[in-house]
């Protein structure tokens, strides 16, 4: 038995009928050199043999009377591998928007609560005699990182598996707690809270001060902020700053899902040319076709929109730990900006002062505020403000969530069925009703689009302005690393010529 942190348990109070809490990614295999590879059977047993490498495939949630304290999960003693992996077809002709429709209405159905929080559908009938294997699993268990890792643990490094070693202890079911004994434990933990807050708003207090550079003994400097340094100005997107696009509205239960991919090669010759990092390009590359998208339809505001992205905490030492270990990151994307070169830098230098902000405070920190949140309270005023459209009400909180997980770059099997696609699927919330994450995989970046139906009605558009985007950047690398080597050349020449 164990506790959820704060920060695992706040994506159970932010679910609503609306706002369904998971996480998912399609997978697609080729069972070519072995039709029966990906059967739901074979699956199953797959899985069942590897239960003991996955521990949050038998967690069930139990929830504290009276929202006491945040929910435990138990190892459930009724677990059912039948419950969680069931065969279905796909509607013919199985094509790319069949696979995502149906991966849409997968992921608009919420997850039951009386059972471990996973579901994972082997689809059949795919074009090509491909097989997709479709997940979900809830927030509260995992993040991005942490759902990757369990997904390389379920799969292999060969057509030709290694056995998997037997466990070291047999598995041995929790008993479900009683009220009474849930409750003492939960005034137990709330009892020593009163002195971790005070620490915690000691810590916060310190880092928002940040380091003291006096000018003099007994002075301060007076200098207006445009005179001073700039690490002395306020940077980085502030939330409740976003303005408004189509997708920032209330959303309904409805799903829709659209993909893509492309080539990380491709991303690294942009990266090489324009300097900053893969998930600079890679929001650049979003920043495009989200410009595209909106000047489609005369609505791109005349400020940029403003982009939430998760960033893993995750040191070396929790790699392989469960839960969520993730700051947020608030990130302007320069859709103001015509040119693709310039929008690039500026996202550059954004998310520089995105993570300076973040920094100067500490995810730690950060994560800790979120064990103090009352969890009846919390999760009332999720529903309330899903109930009463409060969305509509004030400025976005932001427009975008943008999430990029680095993912394996060896080929990946499943009983002998090679995976040749991996397209994620991150959650939206009322008013942030578009989620793009992004999976690299075996010299690729796989892109999954996921939106509410009622609000975003060309998705299949965006996800071609994604291809287009990094082809625009791409010829515009090739054209600055053409300019680059003549200006080499013309160096060497008049070296040469002594001049």
């Amino acid at each position: 038995m164990r506790r959820l942190s704060g920060i695992d348990a706040s994506f159970l109070y932010l679910e609503t009928p609306n706002n369904h809490m998971h996480i998912g990614a399609v997978y697609v295999f080729d069972p070519s050199d072995d039709p029966t590879a990906c059967s739901v059977d074979r699956v199953r047993r797959t899985i069942e043999n590897r239960l003991h490498l996955l521990p949050p495939f038998r967690w069930r949630l139990v929830e504290v009377p009276f929202g006491l304290h945040h929910p435990l999960w138990i190892n459930d003693p009724d677990f059912d591998i039948e419950n969680h992996v069931r065969g279905v077809a796909l509607p013919a002709p199985g094509g790319a928007i069949e696979l995502a429709d149906y991966a849409a209405q997968f992921m608009a159905r919420p997850l039951d609560r009386s059972r471990p929080l996973w579901e994972l559908e082997v689809v059949q009938g795919l074009a090509g005699g491909q097989v997709a294997f479709i997940t979900k699993t809830h927030h509260a268990a995992i993040d991005g990182v942490s759902g990757a890792e369990l997904t390389a643990l379920l799969l292999d490094l060969s057509a030709d598996p290694l056995p998997v070693a037997a466990p070291s202890q047999p598995f041995v079911p929790d008993r479900v707690p009683t009220e009474l004994e849930m409750i003492a434990y939960a005034l137990r933990s709330v009892a020593q809270q009163p002195s971790e807050l005070i620490n915690t708003i000691r810590r916060t207090t310190a880092a928002i001060k940040g380091p003291q550079t006096p000018t003099g003994e007994g002075q301060t400097d007076e200098r207006p902020a445009e005179e001073r340094p700039t690490d002395e100005r306020p940077i980085g997107a502030a939330l409740f700053t976003a303005p408004r696009a189509s997708f920032n509205v209330p959303i309904t239960p409805h799903r829709t899902f659209a993909y893509t991919h492309v080539s990380l090669a491709d991303i690294k010759a942009i990266r090489s040319a324009f300097g900053g990092t893969v998930n600079d390009v890679v929001l650049a590359v979003c920043a495009s076709a989200l410009r595209r998208y909106l000047l489609d339809s005369g609505e791109l505001p005349a400020e940029p929109l403003i982009a939430m992205v998760p960033m893993s905490v995750r040191t070396s030492a929790q790699v392989g730990s469960l839960g969520n270990k993730i700051t947020q990151l608030l990130v302007r994307l320069a859709t103001q900006e015509p040119d693709p070169v310039a929008r690039l830098k500026l996202i550059q230098i954004e998310t520089q002062s995105a993570k300076n902000q973040s920094t100067a405070i500490g995810a730690e920190t950060l994560s800790n505020w979120a064990e103090f949140a009352a969890p009846a309270i919390a999760s009332r005023a999720a529903r309330f403000y899903s109930e009463m459209g409060l969305a509509n009400r004030h400025k976005p909180i932001y427009n975008v969530t943008i999430s990029n997980v680095p993912g394996p770059q060896v080929p990946l099997y499943s009983a002998g069925a090679k995976l040749v696609g991996w397209y994620p699927m991150g959650p939206i919330f009322d008013g942030i009703g578009l989620n793009i994450t992004v999976m690299s995989y075996l010299g690729n970046l796989y892109f999954g689009l996921l939106a509410c139906q009622d609000t975003v009605n060309r998705l299949w558009d965006l996800a071609q302005y994604v291809e287009d985007a990094v082809a625009e950047l791409r010829d515009a690398a090739a054209t600055a690393l053409s300019a680059n080597n003549a200006a080499v050349e013309e160096c060497v020449v008049a070296a040469k010529s002594g001049c």
